[in-house]
């Protein structure tokens, strides 16, 4: 009698144990292909709009009219707020008459890399869970499969006469654990790694800008913050 392979079959026949890592095997594929999407979009939409905030900051424009500008923006590009943190921090400075360039532009780098860090951070933000997505799934799929290719040696040695088609549909069922398995974690690990490295060119676009940003600032320490 012919017996039915496909991936659901399998799967309804599994023992309980086998079904249960499946499951949840199948929850974190899930959240992962949810985590791939977002973070698509985000990075996709930071790129765009630190490209045009640059774009507008190399225009020439007056610092204080550009910080006023952006200042007051909830939602908008990381340099952005990294700009808006040194120029804040500078300004601030020259309100209360500190006169030392060397000391304002200490504050404003400070502030700056501080803005830079947690930005950094909201880029990474459920990197971790692909890379343990990525690492642990396998695993534990094989688990799964270990589990039921135990259960099915069991069940068999009750069986007088043992054939390839007593033996087969079983290592099928606790296969389908490992598969299920890579098939959450290759996507994940995939995805981690080029988000990995479009963060690090993000992160070294930010570094460059406050370093371009720092000299423009030194330049104006002793003067009215004006164009550049």
């Amino acid at each position: 009698m012919n017996q039915d392979l496909s991936i659901v079959s399998l799967i309804a026949h599994a023992s309980l144990t086998v079904q249960l890592v499946i499951a949840a095997l199948l929850l974190v594929s899930l959240a992962s292909w949810s985590v791939i999407f977002g973070k698509l979009i985000s990075l996709a939409k930071i790129k765009s709009s630190n490209e045009a905030f640059e774009q507008e900051f190399w225009s020439g424009k007056n610092l204080n009219e550009l910080f006023n500008a952006v200042a007051g923006k909830t939602h908008g590009a990381p340099l952005e707020r990294i700009f808006a943190s040194g120029m804040r921090e500078f300004l601030k400075l020259r309100e209360k008459r500190v006169a030392d360039s060397s000391a304002l532009l200490d504050a404003s780098r400070r502030a700056m890399r501080a803005s830079f860090q947690r930005e950094l951070d909201a880029m990474e933000s459920n990197l971790s869970f692909l890379a343990s997505v990525g690492s642990v799934s396998p695993y534990v799929g094989l688990f799964g499969t270990i589990w039921g290719i135990m259960h099915a040696f069991v069940g068999l040695s009750n069986l007088q006469q043992v054939t390839l088609a007593t033996v087969a549909p079983g290592i099928a069922e606790a296969l389908v654990a490992t598969a299920i398995g890579l098939f959450a974690a290759i996507p994940a690990v995939l995805a981690y790694n080029r988000f990995a490295r479009q963060i690090d060119r993000s992160a070294i676009t930010l570094e460059t800008f406050i370093e371009e940003f720092s000299n423009i600032l030194q330049r104006n320490a002793g003067a009215p913050a004006q164009g550049h």
